[in-house]
């Protein structure tokens, strides 16, 4: 059977690159997980990555009987800010926040619409499509992980911002003292509150530790330490999640992201911050995606370029549809493409 047309997702993270073809309405025909190899530097990482989803394409391409799939799109979700000419805000890969992101995707993979997003912003994106903000407006989604970032939906739609920076709350200011500071000159929310931060917090010379091994090892008999890091931690997170629960007002906040796993620990904090000093508290869950969420959104991108330019063409002939023939619906929970995990249990 061929698989044509096809998208592309692709998720540029620092420590791992995630991707996947899939067909227009969403369904995964193959995907991949590999390392980012951002030790090597932007150049080896993003070839990497355009690689594996060569590699993939060829897959299906075999397991559709040799049949090639044509590539329509591509969507493509990063760390940093993404531009044609360069990725503001990315220092986890020396070199990315010099690549033209844009530029090099056109080349990688010509004639395909193109289109990308911050990591935070392509995750949100797929929870209000598919996940735990589907419906709620306004919704939070809050990305904790190595980094830290939010996105904010409302109607259906992700706020990108002036300059596609809304909702890098990586940058707060921290405490009265930081007013007037660059960020260059004062301790960064992120290098607290975030997995890059907690393991910088808690290992030693010694001992290097993990996120989660901070996590794991505080609830232990004896780590008065880790316990009090911990505490730190999730603290400080409930103080900025309750003041951006009390300027959004939303109707709910999904956390996603690689320390989720330690939600046992930090659901309850949280949950009792917004409870407690939120006008209007909104309901607190896990994402429904907790590790996936980008790069499903980056394939909700690609899709929703086909669908776009559809409509445009449409438009153009004199024959505009709000939602044309092939236009992929927006799916409600548990209607959800066929390689798309189910829901992971909420806390409230």
């Amino acid at each position: 059977m061929a698989y044509s047309p096809v998208v592309l997702g692709i998720d540029f993270g620092g420590t791992k690159i995630a991707t996947a073809v899939c067909d227009l309405a969403g369904n995964k025909l193959a995907s991949a997980v590999v390392d980012s190899l951002g030790e090597l530097g932007a150049r080896a990482s993003f070839d990497h990555g355009v690689q594996t989803a060569r590699e993939l394409l060829a897959q299906v391409a075999t397991d559709a009987g040799g049949v090639a799939p044509t590539l329509e799109a591509v969507g493509v979700a990063t760390f940093g800010i993404p531009f044609e000419d360069r990725v503001e805000l990315a220092p986890a890969i020396d070199g990315w926040d010099a690549l033209p992101l844009g530029r090099e995707l056109r080349a990688a993979f010509p004639g395909t619409h193109i289109r990308t997003a911050t990591d935070a912003k392509a995750a949100a994106h797929a929870e209000a499509r598919w996940g735990s903000l589907a419906g709620a407006d306004p919704g939070v989604y809050l990305n904790l992980g190595t980094g830290l970032a939010a996105a904010v939906v409302t109607n259906g739609q992700v706020l990108q911002g002036s300059s596609g920076a809304a909702g890098e709350i990586g940058y707060f200011l921290r405490q009265r003292s930081d007013v007037g500071l660059p960020a260059g000159q004062r301790m960064l929310l992120e290098d607290m509150v975030s997995g890059q931060g907690l393991r910088r917090r808690a290992s030693t010379a010694e001992v290097e530790l993990t996120a989660a091994d901070v996590f794991a090892a505080s609830g232990s008999a004896g780590n008065i330490k880790l316990e009090a890091l911990v505490e730190d931690f999730v603290n400080e997170l409930a103080f900025h999640v309750v003041n951006i629960a009390i300027l959004v007002n939303p109707a709910r906040i999904a956390v996603g992201g690689g320390m989720t796993r330690s939600w046992d620990r930090i659901g309850p904090t949280l949950a009792q911050a917004l409870r407690a000093a939120v006008p209007y508290p909104p309901e607190l869950v896990l994402a429904h995606f907790p590790q996936e969420a980008p790069l499903l959104g980056a394939v909700a991108l690609a899709v929703d370029a086909i669908s776009n330019n559809i409509a445009t063409i449409a438009q153009s002939n004199g024959h505009y549809s709000a939602n044309p023939t092939n236009n992929a619906p927006t799916r409600p929970p548990g209607n959800l493409p066929a390689g798309v995990p189910e829901a992971t249990s909420h806390s409230g």
